[in-house]
């Protein structure tokens, strides 16, 4: 495969752009590879500028559910850009999706918009301590919840690759009141809270994490994980910036029947546009200002391009039996993909149209197993499936995902390719 053109510019970013990219796990570092530079993208088709294409199952990291470039998609924000870009005041638009969000996922009663999951976990924890009066925040091992300096201990992510899962740059005192402790542990928080549990405002999780790859919660630990949390008087918080729109329309809170106090999302949110949330119960966001003591702004929040594109692609999402026939597409891939890797020691862990492939021998529970999974293998993986035209999300601590564009032939392509992986 000719990919001269992308080296080629890959070497020109690095002179002006650090490592070459605008987030680090774009490098293709840890999988042995150079970054692809994407000229356009159709349905589930990355076209690099070499003209190379690939089956895409990265989907921008799980933002495009309904596949690129939808065309529903692309009028509402075209049609949104005849009008101007940005405001810096309200616009229609801004409460049409926060109805739409309000009335989808069920802890979120007020819902405030922002450009990223970053800004809206940032936003979420601030909120949480000011309603609380509390500071301490416990978050788990794997768990990553964006870039903000008090989360990044012990992250998923692309962060997983750093040597300390943290970041330099980072004082000491601003991640103190951070505690991390391992996914699926409930005895391990259940001790925490006995010991400081008076100076917890909140607990953050993803209810499925993505961010270490999909690991899923064990039974009954997000339901035990909402009995503590008002017990001790503290906040729930869940980042669905993942899973949000991706599992069910009201995300993994309601797929998992547990309902959290606050909830960010994004990815799906914006349709492709730069948008997410944080919203929860109305008595928590009213604490926001203008109303409320609690600070939080953006000049391009709520912009109406991002509104419009976030709009087209809920309602899309609405429709009827969509998350019902995606899943179950999802389940036929999945079961067949088990078949397939069996024996191989490669582990599948999925939800709905979510998945990772874990090379290890055994299951995957907590960030500690996704640790000790065979790394060089993975890389061996990814490049084996670039070199066959397919895309996937080029780190072993990270999902892949399925859209609605999937057809049955990409997914069986797929399933034959890992079928001879090894041989």
């Amino acid at each position: 495969m000719n990919r001269s053109k992308s080296m080629q510019a890959y070497k020109e970013a690095l002179e002006v752009i650090p490592g070459g990219v605008n987030s680090p796990v774009r490098a293709l570092k840890s999988v042995g590879e150079f970054p692809l530079f994407i000229k356009k993208a159709k349905g589930v088709t990355l076209t690099d500028i070499d003209g190379n294409t690939f089956t895409d199952f990265c989907l921008s990291w799980g933002v495009f559910i309904l596949g690129h470039n939808h065309p529903a998609v692309n009028k509402a924000a075209v049609d949104a850009i005849s009008n101007g870009t940005s405001y810096g005041i309200p616009s229609l638009q801004e409460t049409e999706l926060a109805r739409l969000v309000c009335k989808s996922v069920p802890g979120i009663e007020q819902v405030r918009f922002v450009n990223s999951g970053t800004e809206a976990v940032m936003s979420a924890i601030r909120l949480a301590r000011g309603f609380t009066r509390r500071n301490s925040i416990v978050k788990f091992d794997g768990c990553y919840h964006g870039h903000a300096d008090h989360l990044l201990v012990a992250a998923g992510s692309g962060v997983a690759g750093l040597r300390n899962s943290s970041s330099a740059g980072v004082p000491d005192r601003l991640v103190s009141h951070t505690v991390s402790l391992p996914f699926n542990d409930i005895q391990a928080v259940q001790k925490t809270f006995k010991e400081r549990g008076k100076d917890i405002a909140a607990v953050i999780v993803e209810p499925v994490p993505a961010n270490m790859g999909v690991v899923l919660p064990r039974s009954n630990f997000l339901n035990q994980l909402r009995e503590l949390t008002i017990a001790y008087g503290a906040l729930l918080v869940f980042d669905e910036v993942i899973s949000g729109f991706r599992l069910s329309s009201g995300g993994a809170q309601q797929a998992l029947g547990v309902v959290p106090d606050i909830t960010t999302v994004g990815k799906i949110t914006g349709g492709g546009f730069p948008a997410a949330a944080f919203g929860g119960r109305a008595d928590i966001m009213s604490l926001l200002a203008p109303d409320g003591p609690v600070y939080q702004a953006g000049t391009l929040s709520g912009n109406p391009v991002a509104m419009s594109a976030g709009i087209a692609t809920l309602n899309l999402l609405s429709e009827d039996n969509f998350y019902r026939k995606l899943n179950e597409k999802a389940g036929r891939f999945i079961r067949a993909l088990k078949d397939a890797v069996s024996n191989k020691g490669i582990i599948v862990n999925s939800t709905g149209s979510m998945f990772t492939l874990f090379f290890s021998e055994h299951e995957i529970h907590s960030f500690e197993d996704v640790k000790r999974c065979d790394q060089q293998r993975f890389g061996a993986f990814f490049r084996y499936m670039l070199e066959n035209r397919f895309y996937l999300s080029p780190s072993q601590f990270e999902a892949d995902f399925i859209s609605a564009a999937h057809s049955e032939k990409d997914l069986e392509r797929f399933v034959k390719l890992v079928m001879k992986f090894g041989k």
